[in-house]
């Protein structure tokens, strides 16, 4: 496995765990609105942004299996919001795990970031679990913070500090 840019040709294989029910139902997206043109256009801004490092997850055969993802990059104060997701197919075969250990090694050594932080939904208990294991520290929770789907939903704040 490896971690590369995205490219467009990873669009169907994005739009297939993005309008799976089963995942999508952790994210704040409408699944109804993301057509092959809206990854497509956000794989085309990815590639520009300077505040924003996405990146595929890759196989041998370079197939595609997830993106990763720095948002928010603040050179000011040396932080930077993480991001994953995965095809169901790939869950629980170690690729998060992976990926998250190579997108620190960035995000710490060539980025040289303070620290990488992310929220979850509260009620994601595999993702709680995982950003745990991995070494992500609870820094606290915000109740009834999102209305997704006309439902109001917590989210768990989690973050990692470089180590020195």
């Amino acid at each position: 496995m490896r971690l590369r840019r995205l490219h467009k040709n990873d669009a169907p294989l994005i739009l297939e765990w993005m309008q799976d029910p089963e995942l999508n139902c952790f994210f704040r997206f409408n699944p109804d609105t993301i057509t092959i043109e809206s990854i497509v256009d956000f794989i085309e801004e990815a590639t520009a942004s300077l505040t924003y490092r996405h990146y595929a997850i890759v196989d041998e055969d370079d197939t595609y299996l997830g993106t990763i993802s720095l948002k928010n990059i603040d050179k000011v104060s040396n932080n930077a919001e993480y991001a994953i997701s995965l095809r169901k197919s790939v869950i629980g075969k170690g690729v998060a795990h992976f990926a998250t250990n190579e997108l620190l090694k960035i995000a710490f050594d060539e980025l040289e970031l303070h620290k990488v932080y992310l929220n979850v939904l509260s009620d994601n208990l595999r993702a709680v679990i995982f950003y745990e294991k991995v070494g992500f520290v609870f820094e606290g929770e915000f109740v009834d913070h999102l209305l997704i789907r006309n439902q109001y939903r917590s989210i768990k704040w989690y973050a990692i500090v470089r180590q020195l």
